[in-house]
């Protein structure tokens, strides 16, 4: 019988190499098709950038994300980018793109709808997400990677209480760890409410009024980009809730405590994935 792949890890590789201390990897949670089914199925691809502030990838944005997307029928990636200190902008960045760009080519192989690869990010992982969305057709990514800007653009963004602006809302840690020493020349570049075109990928937002980590006016400035540059979007704001929530359920629930459990915020993955199937 063949071996089908459900679960690896492959390393992102920039420039065809990696050092000791930039070293990503991509897991795979691939879904296999079936004979008896529909052997010949396309799905949705979703690549997930956990939070952390660009200093970590945090564990409970990663795998139980997965596979809550597989139970919806999608294929799932999570990139473990390299944080802080080992790297700054637009390292990050460049994994992020070549993870795209690494999932649409084996399209075919996998089985994966090449039209819809949507990129959904939590916290600094949101800006992640949202800059790809942003920076997509710039030289600074499709040249080290020798790509064109359609091998990396997303199809969508799902953005779970995103960091978007490096101005009077910002979680400045964030930005201090992606920018190190050229924060100040380049903050104001990567504030991404900045960024949004009628190129930006159509997006899928949430947050909670009682983020006081990240604002929920980052939420609201990107809606108000995309708003004026008439690019369809969805956001949910929930009243209740603190950073970082992921599910919002007992299964991703911190291990130092705190309230991380919100049943009227739970729906939010079930809300994604009806748009995502709708893009």
């Amino acid at each position: 019988m063949e071996e089908k792949m459900l679960h690896k890890r492959i390393d992102i590789e920039i420039n065809g190499n990696n050092t000791e201390n930039c070293h990503p990897q991509l897991a795979t949670y691939i879904l296999d098709n079936y004979p008896s089914i529909d052997e010949n199925r396309l799905r949705p691809a979703i690549l997930i950038c956990p939070g952390g502030g660009y200093e970590h990838t945090s564990d409970r944005e990663a795998e139980a994300i997965a596979i809550q997307m597989n139970a919806m029928g999608f294929h799932a990636f999570v990139l473990y980018y390299t944080c802080a200190p080992a790297a700054v902008f637009p390292r990050q960045q460049l994994e992020a793109a070549k993870a795209i760009a690494e999932i649409r080519s084996h399209a075919e192989e996998w089985h994966i709808n090449p039209d819809k690869i949507v990129v959904m990010g939590f916290s600094a992982g949101g800006h992640l997400a949202a800059s790809i969305g942003a920076f997509y057709k710039k030289e600074f990514l499709c040249e080290p990677l020798q790509v064109k800007p359609e091998q990396i653009k997303p199809s969508g963004l799902v953005l779970c209480y995103p960091v978007i602006t490096s101005g009077e809302m910002a979680h400045k840690g964030s930005f201090h760890a992606l920018l190190g020493e050229k924060e100040e020349e380049l903050k104001d570049f990567v504030s991404l409410e900045k960024q949004v075109t009628e190129d930006t990928p159509p997006a899928f937002i949430w947050h909670t009024y009682e983020d006081s980590s990240v604002p929920v006016e980052n939420s609201m400035l990107y809606a108000a980009a995309m708003r004026k540059a008439k690019v369809p979007f969805e956001l949910h704001i929930y009243p209740r809730g603190h950073h970082g929530l992921a599910l919002a359920s007992a299964e991703t629930k911190s291990a130092k405590g705190g309230d991380a459990i919100v049943p009227e915020v739970q729906n939010w993955i079930e809300m994604a994935g009806r748009w995502i199937r709708n893009l």
